[in-house]
């Protein structure tokens, strides 16, 4: 179950992206599932240690530099995935990165844990 989760919603939120901006695209349901379960994987092994190396950084940054290593991910799960998921550039998926971190806040906070938060 612990997984299972942000596949999930990282597989909603890179199909809802490639949906709507035309330098983002995905191959089909097949791919989108695959793209998901890539970037969950990078996100739960590569993506603290880069957090961790860059934390002077983000820091500096108050935090916004975690936009770049979400897009460096999502760049890392495009080259992994090959051309069955491409983007345009680095511009497209920093865009991407802010467009599904917002994307994940909110299937979390509607669907996955709706009631944290509110007091009873």
């Amino acid at each position: 179950m612990g997984c299972l989760v942000p596949f999930i919603v990282n597989t909603i939120a890179l199909m809802v992206v490639a949906g709507f901006f035309p330098g983002f695209s995905i191959d089909g349901f097949g791919a989108a599932i695959a793209a998901g379960l890539v970037l969950t994987l990078i996100n739960l092994v590569i993506r603290p240690l880069l957090i961790f190396f860059t934390l002077p950084l983000s820091v500096v940054t108050f935090g916004l530099f975690i936009f770049v290593i979400n897009a460096l991910m999502l760049m890392l799960t495009s080259a992994v995935m090959g051309e069955a998921f491409n983007m345009s550039g680095f511009g497209m998926a920093f865009l991407a990165a802010v467009v599904i971190a917002v994307l994940n806040m909110l299937m979390y906070n509607l669907f996955v844990n709706p009631l944290s938060g509110r007091k009873t």
